[in-house]
């Protein structure tokens, strides 16, 4: 059949018969081996070790909603690597942002991206930003077996709603609950002292700048206190990753720019090492 296949050119039968827009169900009727959460892991003792990224953060401003990631994923109390990208598209108006085990995050991304895509080529539209971060739940409760392992991926979901004109948030845990942010949201190891940071400088009217420079703030105060989270290496010139999505779609800001936010950071620091204040009433 795959010589006949060859010759003719033909795809599959499975690739001709109609069925679901979503690329997961086709998965799981035709080849359910290659789905993350199927797999078949080895009989351990204990937590599997590998390695895992940490803090990923977002906030809103009027107009979009910036999402940013650190660049560190350890292993235990050992760094892993230093330059690791954690922040996505999912597709022209939104991205995902990945906190877990490094890996299997990436993958869960990647098929996220392919589950968008194969929705719009089927259906010949987009989802609404409510149906992708639905989608994104879905995928996450399927990885519950390898969450019990050890094996968790906790991403942050952020977009820009066309239907609303707005930048919303929505933060995930590893059953697959979804919960809507306002404002700002962060998760990981280092999301504790990132939120801190935000609820002390979010504005409802930050500009853009001024919300791409809070991120990068917070992820800061993250690493500050956070061994697993990665600040600003001017020496390697690793900068966090962050990315901005409005209503002309998503855009990653390039590493000049964020080397300047984080250099002007640094120097304010020097002044002020545990970073600015809240102003007071």
């Amino acid at each position: 059949m795959e010589a006949n296949t060859r010759s003719t050119g033909r795809l599959p039968a499975a690739f001709l018969t109609p069925g679901s827009s979503s690329f997961m169900d086709f998965l799981s009727e035709h080849q359910p081996e290659m789905l993350p959460g199927n797999r078949q892991l080895p009989p351990t003792q204990g937590v599997i070790e590998a390695p895992h990224g940490t803090t990923i953060v977002a906030v809103t401003f009027p107009g979009g909603v910036v999402l940013a990631g650190d660049r560190r994923a350890t292993m235990g109390n050992v760094i892993a690597q230093r330059d690791i990208e954690k922040v996505f598209p999912a597709d022209e108006y939104s991205a995902v942002g990945i906190a877990g085990t490094a890996g299997l995050a990436v993958e869960m991304v990647k098929l996220f991206q392919l589950e968008l895509e194969h929705f719009e080529k089927v259906e010949g539209a987009q989802l609404s930003l409510e149906g992708k971060a639905n989608r994104l739940s879905t995928m996450i409760r399927s990885n519950l077996g390898m969450a019990m392992q050890g094996l968790a991926v906790v991403p942050l979901f952020a977009g820009y709603d066309v239907d609303r004109a707005k930048g919303r948030i929505f933060s995930y845990d590893v059953t697959g609950g979804r919960s809507e942010e306002h404002n700002f949201a962060a998760t990981g190891s280092g999301s504790i002292f990132a939120r801190g940071a935000m609820k002390k400088l979010f504005r409802a009217d930050l500009t853009e700048d001024q919300a791409t420079t809070l991120v990068v703030q917070a992820l800061y105060d993250a690493a500050d206190d956070d061994s697993a989270t990665g600040g600003p290496d001017v020496a390697r010139r690793i900068y966090p990753i962050v990315t901005v999505i409005t209503e002309d779609g998503f855009r990653r800001l390039s590493e000049d720019e964020s080397s300047e936010i984080a250099r002007s950071i640094l120097e304010r620091r020097l002044e002020q090492p545990d970073g600015p204040r809240a102003a007071l009433l």
